[in-house]
């Protein structure tokens, strides 16, 4: 039973992840498309890129994919990184996001902190769908410097069904909602407060907007906290080797959420077991 969830649980990873891949393309390409009083819109090609209808395409020459192309991970394996129509690379992002993707959700079964049953099922479901929307974000951010609202808002409202089940069913659903509302306010009140004192300069008005859609995720002050520390940590962890080996300038921009989205999805998952070690370890001693 747990293996046919595992290979369920993979197949669907990456069939989403490959939606990722074509959600944050087509966003990208929209977002680019001239605006009202500019050059005129190729309304054919604007229309080939709706999110809802649009067929896919190569991101190259937007020749329209067939069916045997569209295979997650395999396809580009089979094709060795190439498109089938005018031969030129797709980008390794393609696979790895799959692979990813699927990944994220088969760890989030095996390493999921409760028995997943009763209403953690439908908590368990919703946080599969978050991990889609984290999953576009952080590509989003990695590839464009972006955040956007249009991938933000409705992750935020997955975030909210998600600890909307776990107040509902907590044994004091008042102590869990004002948890939550202390969790909102520690994880973007930091990132609003930076934002205001450098006036965007330090960080981004999305990480913003991410810090709070996170915070509703992590549903506790001091879980907030905790992936706040470990984004910090990872980011340093990266952006120092690269600043000494001089890969990187003082001036140079390096996306934050995807750290914070790395850090969420370690304290979704093992949070509850470091901050039990970390109070017996330190504050108990």
């Amino acid at each position: 039973m747990m293996l046919m969830i595992i290979v369920i649980l993979a197949v669907v990873g990456l069939c989403l992840g490959s939606f990722v891949n074509a959600l944050v393309w087509r966003m990208h390409e929209q977002a680019a498309q001239p605006g009202k009083g500019k050059k005129k819109t190729d309304k054919a090609y604007a229309k080939r890129l709706s999110i809802m209808t649009g067929k896919s395409m190569c991101p190259h020459c937007h020749h329209e994919l067939a069916p045997k192309d569209l295979v997650p991970l395999f396809s580009w394996l089979g094709l060795r990184g190439k498109c089938r129509y005018c031969s030129k690379p797709i980008s390794v992002q393609y696979p790895l996001v799959e692979l990813a993707t699927a990944l994220l959700f088969i760890a989030s079964y095996i390493w999921w902190p409760y028995d997943i049953h009763s209403f953690q099922v439908g908590i368990f479901v919703w946080w599969l769908i978050l991990l889609v929307g984290l999953m576009a974000l952080a590509v989003y951010d990695l590839r464009w410097l972006l955040l956007p609202n249009r991938i933000l808002y409705p992750s935020a409202v997955a975030a909210f069904v998600m600890t909307l089940i776990a107040i509902i069913n907590a044994a004091s659903p008042l102590k869990a909602l004002l948890n939550a509302i202390l969790a909102v306010a520690v994880g973007g009140g930091l990132f609003y407060v930076l934002f205001q004192l450098s006036k965007g300069k330090w960080i981004g008005g999305g990480d913003v907007k991410l810090g709070w859609l996170l915070g509703l995720a992590a549903a506790t002050p001091a879980r907030s906290v905790l992936f706040i520390f470990l984004a910090a940590l990872g980011g340093s962890l990266v952006s120092i080797p690269l600043l000494t080996s001089k890969r990187l300038g003082r001036s140079s921009l390096i996306p934050f959420g995807p750290f914070l989205i790395a850090g969420l999805i370690i304290v979704q998952l093992f949070g509850g077991d470091i901050l039990h070690w970390y109070q017996h370890t330190f504050i108990n001693y």
